[in-house]
């Protein structure tokens, strides 16, 4: 494990990513995990939106829920697919009266796994037009996808640079990465988006690896890369979660101490609903929980 870096510590700071409960039971594990981590004192939280919206109401619910009781800053993500503009700018309007003044924009996955990408007729053709609408409406700030290996459908890496321009020229403000865990990799691409002139804070996304043959799937579908040496470390551990644990903690803890040697000083961590975790991984690079003061009625 690499030695510690107070300076690095000291200005570290995260957000944590949860995804919408679909039952009572999930729900409850849900608000075990965010009021665990709330005592951390993310920079926001976010809630996932699932594939074509499917998860609209339930990502509404939760946000909403989490301006109301807790001290947390939410942001809600959301997609064009499969909806109209006025059907989006509904939903962006009650996000700011629900008080959620921070909006993740993609521009998502169709419901059909590995579907082509197809822009409603009526709807924002793609991430920057989404977020020029966002702005448009209101005060938000905007974060946004970048992918340090490509996203699978691009013709390019450079093309990936330059939608990634146009969607800070239309006003995004964060730039949140698909989760990749060669370091390096991510090194060069802050080194091209900088290039590119592109200065908007650049997030590495941090998926813990437990569920290891869960990862590979959804690594698999997004064109992320699994190291052999990731591979390896799982290699006969399928019926040994506690040890998955274990290594799924330093090999994400790890891989911010990288991360901040590259001069990374923001990470957003892909919880997964799991909070026990991501505390872990917190608390070995240097973040300590503070009291949380009731929220303000």
């Amino acid at each position: 494990m690499s030695g510690r870096n107070t300076q690095a510590e000291a200005r570290t700071s995260v957000s944590f990513e949860f995804f919408p409960p679909r039952t009572p039971e999930m729900e409850e594990n849900l608000w075990r995990a965010i009021r665990r981590l709330e005592p951390l004192r993310p920079e926001f939280v976010s809630v996932t939106y699932g594939a074509g919206g499917s998860t609209r109401e339930r990502t509404h619910a939760t946000v909403k829920r989490i301006v109301q009781e807790t001290t947390l800053t939410p942001a809600a993500h959301l997609t064009c697919v499969g909806a109209s503009r006025d059907e989006v700018n509904d939903v962006i309007r009650s996000y700011w009266e629900a008080g959620v003044r921070h909006i993740v924009a993609l521009r998502g996955d169709m419901p059909e796994l590995g579907a082509a990408y197809k822009p409603h007729p009526q709807g924002y053709q793609s991430t920057p037009e989404l977020v020029a609408g966002i702005k448009q409406i209101a005060g938000f700030e905007v974060s946004v996808s970048a992918y340090p290996e490509g996203h699978p459908e691009s013709p390019s890496f450079e093309a990936d640079i330059e939608l990634l321009k146009r969607k800070v020229d239309a006003g995004a403000t964060r730039a949140i990465t698909q989760f990749a865990f060669d370091t390096e990799r991510h090194a060069r691409f802050l080194e091209a988006v900088r290039r590119a002139g592109i200065e908007v804070p650049i997030v590495p996304g941090i998926m813990p690896t437990t569920n290891f043959k869960g990862t590979k799937r959804m690594a698999e579908r997004c064109g992320a890369s699994i190291p052999k040496w990731l591979d390896d470390y799982y290699i006969g551990l399928d019926d040994d979660l506690e040890t998955r644990k274990l290594i799924a903690a330093y090999v994400a803890a790890e891989q911010v101490n990288r991360l901040r040697a590259y001069g990374f000083d923001r990470f957003h961590f892909y919880t997964l609903n799991q909070a026990d975790l991501t505390f872990a991984i917190c608390h070995v690079i240097g973040l300590r929980p503070e009291r949380v003061a009731a929220p303000v009625a």
